[in-house]
């Protein structure tokens, strides 16, 4: 049996669920609802965010989008994209449990819009709330370790924090501050969401030790999405396996992988023939 397939064997749990896929997909920005529908099967992900916005902003078009993300037969990620308030991200995660039939909410109450980053007071303000009305919450935050633990602290069991700004692709841009998070919370989900734009990013935030990467316009937005999806999730599962197998630490010299001391056994060998 190969790695590839004792790695899809594996699971793990998240929000209640038991799955074998670590990549979150997004569902926004594909070039047409099939191209979306292609990728997301091809990437393996068995989450898929949604914004009721977007479920809401056009019956016909609406009841369609929803028709193929039922189709998938993943588990539906319902987001409060677009919201400034705690108040207002209430109101749409309470409205989303209604139309998407799920607890699941993924938090995002955005306090800053030149970089979409998220308001940590507000955010904190609104995880309490809905999760005293019993949601499992999913909150976007900065790689600031303070707003981590106000999370933990009113409750979240999953804590998302992002690699760089929204859509930026500029993949980690403060590793520090991830490995720091994954410390201090050993027993917590984390997810590394936003800021993704290569494979290899994906990898590095799964070698980190973070339980999956969450991303929507690395692959939305490729030349080939279909290709990009298949390439985010070997990467995924590669960054996977090398943080179970433990990556080598970083050295200050050189080491030689060919011994130095003794005959090399090739030379011996060619010498007894």
């Amino acid at each position: 049996m190969t790695k590839h397939m004792q790695t899809n064997e594996n699971t793990w749990e998240i929000g209640g669920k038991r799955l074998s896929s670590r990549l979150l997909i997004g569902s926004a920005l594909y070039p047409s609802p099939a191209n979306m529908e292609e990728a997301i099967r091809t990437s393996g992900s068995q989450i898929v965010t949604v914004a009721l916005r977007r479920q809401s902003a056009n019956v016909k078009a609406g009841g369609d989008f929803w028709n193929i993300i039922k189709s998938l037969g993943i588990e539906v990620l319902p987001n409060t994209a677009g919201c400034h308030s705690a108040k207002e991200a209430v109101t749409t995660a309470q409205m989303a449990r209604e139309v998407f039939g799920t607890n699941w909410i993924k938090l995002e109450v955005i306090g800053d819009q030149y970089n979409l980053q998220p308001d940590p007071f507000e955010t904190v303000k609104a995880a309490e709330v809905l999760i005293k009305e019993g949601f499992e919450v999913f909150p976007y935050t900065t790689d600031d370790l303070v707003v981590a633990k106000r999370l933990a602290d009113v409750g979240c069991k999953i804590i998302m924090p992002w690699g760089s700004m929204i859509g930026s692709g500029k993949g980690l841009m403060n590793p520090d501050n991830l490995i720091a998070i994954r410390k201090q919370f050993p027993e917590l989900k984390l997810i590394v969401d936003a800021g993704i734009g290569k494979p290899s990013h994906a990898t590095q935030a799964m070698e980190l030790g973070y339980d999956g990467v969450l991303l929507n316009s690395a692959i939305a937005l490729a030349h080939d999405p279909v290709k990009m999806a298949d390439a985010f999730k070997y990467a995924v599962e590669a960054g996977r396996l090398g943080y179970e197998a433990g990556t080598m630490q970083q050295r200050e010299f050189a080491s030689a992988s060919t011994p130095t001391v003794g005959t090399p056994f090739w030379h011996q060998f060619n010498e007894e023939v």
